[in-house]
């Protein structure tokens, strides 16, 4: 299987062939590691594989790529917000006097934030399956713009995947009905703009 993005082709290869460099760099000093030839080989992978599978949107590539370039191990993250800061997916805004003036992400590891662009644009696009990022970016995309809710559901991916590696949990997704639940007002004045937008009058009843 082969993924194709912004920063080129990767493959189920160049993953194995990640795992392999970040195994001999944890390792070089007085270690030692075998590393088969198949990046199957290594069941330690096992159960981080397995969490981050529970993930929509994550494939076994996606996994694979999030394993090679982090280890697997949160604990050198003290935060998630630092892995996302390391990963290029947390967007970086200087405030003065409450005037936004950047919201460009930082770079970060081209590797991993390639894959979660991935894992992100399927749940954008899915029509099929609802779920927890589908609804974040169809609430974000009007008001930031497509790019920018992209980042965000990487951002919200990679905090997940954070807390399920540190907890040993797998993913629940808290729904795609999770926008509506915590601000039913503002969803529902969303939907009358819309609807006075479309030329109707609309009268609001409380249902019996």
């Amino acid at each position: 299987m082969l993924l194709v993005n912004a920063h080129g082709r990767f493959s189920a290869h160049h993953a194995f062939m990640i795992n392999c460099s970040w195994t001999a760099s944890t390792h070089r000093q007085g270690h030692h590691h075998t590393v088969g030839a198949d990046r199957r080989a290594d069941e330690a992978f096992f159960p981080a594989r397995e969490l981050l599978e529970s993930i929509p949107g994550f494939s076994q590539i996606i996994a694979d790529i999030f394993i090679a370039a982090t280890g697997g191990d949160m604990t050198q993250f003290p935060t998630p917000q630092q892995l996302a800061s390391w990963a290029g997916v947390s967007p970086g805004s200087n405030e003065s006097a409450g005037r936004v003036k950047s919201t460009k992400t930082r770079p970060g590891n081209r590797y991993l934030k390639g894959a979660l662009g991935v894992a992100a644009l399927n749940q954008a696009r899915s029509k099929s399956r609802k779920t927890y990022f589908s609804a974040k970016f169809r609430h974000l995309a009007p008001t930031r713009g497509p790019m920018k809710a992209i980042v965000a559901v990487e951002h919200a991916m990679l905090t997940a995947a954070f807390h399920m590696l540190t907890n040993g949990e797998f993913y629940r997704d808290p729904g795609p009905d999770y926008f509506t639940r915590r601000d039913p007002a503002r969803t529902k004045a969303r939907a009358v703009r819309q609807l006075d937008a479309l030329g109707y009058t609309v009268t609001i009843q409380q249902a019996g």
